[in-house]
């Protein structure tokens, strides 16, 4: 495994695609984030509404470029064929992935947490009197919603890790990450049945995911902060598990 991890690394620093997908989503995740908070009507008094789920509403744009690494960790090399070399260096397979995966969780969680930091600075200087005490990191909720941001970009990385596993091909395994995360939402919004409705915030991985970011009227959210976060957590593990199982029985 030591090893594995070391050639995972090794790829992950010297290739300039997952650099600039790093710096994507700290690009995206502070530039939406300043235009969402400098829009925002508040006074020194506050926002009148979730003030560090607004500062974070970058990382709705900012998850593309994390699902799109994802995915190209293990698709890139089936597209050019270097995955046998990988697996040639590599027999067990399931140690493959792991590593694979550990590499680019460490990577998404640096790159995640500059990204929501930046974020959150960001809001601190738009917002009037330093946003409020809401931005205030020793916060109890507000250290929960950034950790927790920066959990849940990790787990997109892997469900994208995994899905890429799966179905081998970089824009497949793209679609189908991007539908997952931006199109399932979208269309729970045109169910009529407030039943199905929440269902579907419920189990979708980004609604409930991003749940860890709310501090105000946790009553009114379909799922609980941390229990959405386990939502995501399921699905990138159930996701890692097909791609797996698959990438252990097929040939390269």
């Amino acid at each position: 495994m030591r090893v594995a991890l070391h050639a995972e690394w090794t790829k992950m620093r010297t290739v300039a695609g997952p650099l600039w997908l790093l710096l994507g989503t700290v690009a995206a995740t502070v530039a939406l984030s300043a235009v969402a908070a400098s829009l925002a009507n508040c006074t020194v008094g506050g926002c009148g509404g979730d003030t560090i789920r607004l500062t974070l509403v970058g990382v709705y744009l900012g998850q593309a470029p994390v699902a799109i690494l994802g995915v190209l960790v293990i698709s890139g090399e089936h597209g050019s064929g270097m995955i046998r070399t990988t697996l040639a260096a590599v027999p067990r397979r399931t140690t493959a992935l792991a590593a694979k995966a550990v590499a680019l969780s460490g990577a998404v969680a640096a790159g995640g947490t500059v990204a929501v930091l930046g974020a959150v600075f960001a809001g601190r200087l738009v917002l009037p009197a330093a946003g409020d005490r809401a931005l205030s990191l020793p916060d109890g909720p507000t250290l929960r919603a950034v950790f927790g941001t920066v959990v849940y970009l990790v787990l997109i990385g892997l469900l994208s890790l995994g899905v890429a596993a799966a179905v081998r091909d970089s824009a497949t395994g793209i679609g189908v990450v991007l539908a997952l995360l931006y199109v399932v939402p979208i269309l729970s919004r045109t169910v009529s049945d407030p039943g199905w409705r929440r269902l579907l915030e419920k189990t979708a991985p980004m609604t409930s995911g991003l749940a860890v970011q709310a501090t105000t009227d946790l009553g009114s959210l379909p799922i609980g902060p941390w229990a959405g976060l386990g939502v995501t957590a399921g699905w990138a593990a159930a996701m890692l598990l097909v791609g797996g199982l698959l990438l252990r029985t097929r040939d390269a």
